[in-house]
């Protein structure tokens, strides 16, 4: 909205740098990050109200032990302020007539909304199981179907989305996919990305924080991709208007942080699945719509590692009935080990690890 106050510039000179994205995402940042600071006490009280107290247990009793007594009456449903804040400070700072950044911000909210109705089962209705998860990936998929269709209508996005970018090679793995291949690629990185968020979620600023690194290296990816000039030296597809997916990002971004500011240890609110699922589907959305797909396994690198141990874990528990882990996702495993680190070593040795991940993910622009 505030983009077209550039239009007055004739008058007052000023308003020109509202056609900056630099300067949009830089705004935009600030302003997710005020709504989350200035909106926070008031949906933490709300959802005080609305979720009550004492529904926090862990999936074991060691960490129930560990755990349950700290934080049993923390609310969740966090997310919708994480939400909350990258949709006003989008609708500031963005320009409206992207189609790309629509598609990310419908994305978020879908997630989102998936994510609510798991929450809102589990603390209001007091059942613990929530949404089935055959119901929550049937949902997921639902979403990437029209996601999918969206991509291949638009001009702007449809020779893309049949590409297999690899990093390191300058040019298509493979051209044009099938429509059926597209799906799955798509559906595989979107609800692999959100899912993989979700199993992060495990401790005080975890996966919010490890998520403001990523959406940090896809902003500075996306202004990349916007950029003809700048995607031409360094041969990364050229993706015109995805300089509105970086201001989307540096939203993002903001309201990680901003979010955080409750979140850390002892946190006073919790994302639940409205928040981790809704923000690992943008990350997923942005890295498809920029054609960086396979380098989010590099970015996410701490997503991924959560990921594969709950994968591990459970197929290694069914083949030969051992774990291989004390407990996954693996960030509890290094809570329950024989010399284990506190809640806070792990998170912050877990940010860390993401923040390489990012800088190399980063780094693989230059590698082609």
């Amino acid at each position: 909205m505030l983009y077209y106050l550039h239009l007055l510039s004739d008058d007052i000179s000023y308003f020109r740098v509202f056609q900056y994205i630099t300067i949009r995402i830089v705004a935009g940042a600030g302003t997710a990050f005020l709504i989350s600071l200035m909106m926070g006490p008031w949906v933490i009280r709300r959802l005080t109200r609305l979720c009550g107290g004492d529904r926090y247990k862990e999936d074991l009793p060691a960490l129930d032990t560990l755990h349950g007594n700290k934080k049993k009456n923390t609310p969740t449903m966090g997310g919708l302020l994480i939400i909350l804040s990258i949709v006003g400070s989008c609708l500031l700072w963005a320009v409206l007539t992207s189609p790309l950044l629509w598609l990310a911000l419908l994305t978020l909210c879908a997630m989102g909304a998936i994510g609510f109705a798991d929450d809102y089962i589990k603390t209001v209705k007091r059942n613990s199981k929530g949404l089935r998860a055959r119901t929550k990936l049937l949902l997921q998929a639902l979403w990437v179907v029209l996601l999918t269709g969206m991509l291949l209508f638009l001009p702007s996005t449809r020779d893309h989305v049949r590409q297999l970018m690899v990093p390191f090679l300058k040019a298509p793995l493979i051209s044009e996919m099938c429509l059926v291949c597209v799906f799955i690629f798509v559906a595989l990185v979107v609800i692999g990305a959100s899912n993989a968020v979700n199993l992060t979620d495990g401790l005080d600023g975890l996966a919010i924080g490890c998520t403001s690194s990523v959406a940090l290296a896809y902003m500075v990816m996306a202004y990349v991709a916007g950029h003809a000039m700048l995607a031409t030296y360094l041969q990364v597809p050229n993706v015109p208007g995805a300089g509105e997916l970086a201001v989307f990002c540096g939203c993002m971004l903001g309201a990680c942080l901003g979010f955080l500011w409750f979140n850390c240890h002892p946190a006073t609110v919790f994302m639940g699945d409205t928040g981790s699922l809704a923000l690992g589907g943008a990350i997923g959305c942005v890295a498809v719509l920029i054609k960086q797909e396979l380098t989010l396994v590099v970015v996410g690198g701490v997503f991924v590692l959560e990921a594969l141990s709950v994968i591990l874990q459970v197929g290694f528990f069914k083949w030969k009935r051992r774990r291989i882990f004390v407990c996954s996702p693996i960030h509890h495993h290094f809570e329950l080990k024989k010399l284990p680190w506190s809640e806070t070593q792990v998170t912050v040795r877990f940010w860390i690890i993401s923040i390489i991940c990012a800088l190399v993910g980063v780094l693989l622009l230059k590698i082609r």
